[in-house]
């Protein structure tokens, strides 16, 4: 969809005193992420793909543009289109290890 063609029903003051305070504490609640992860083990900062994928996504959201949304959904999904023969996981992790396919 071409962020152009379509407007939003709400003005920017109206956006800001609508989503401010909850964009604000979900800001706070990555930074209180990092604090913690920081406090730990470095190593698991340094190789964990998906505080890897969350830096990534931070620094999407530091830039501007209009598609921040589909560059973050595309940094964090599985770009692979072969079905597995079997689940590598119970559950999701919410990014994709692209070091395993030697992707990116």
């Amino acid at each position: 969809m071409n962020p152009e063609s379509s407007q939003s029903p709400l003005t920017g003051a109206e956006l800001v005193d609508e989503y401010f305070i909850e964009t604000r504490n979900r800001i706070i609640e990555v930074a209180a992420f990092l604090d913690r992860l920081d406090r730990t083990d470095p190593a698991v900062a340094d190789q964990d793909f998906r505080v890897q994928a969350l830096a990534e996504a931070i620094r999407v959201l530091a830039g501007s543009g209009p598609e921040r949304v589909r560059e973050i959904q595309v940094l964090m999904s599985d770009p692979t289109t072969t079905p597995l023969p079997t689940l590598d996981r119970k559950g999701a992790v919410g990014a994709y290890d692209r070091s395993r396919q030697g992707i990116g």
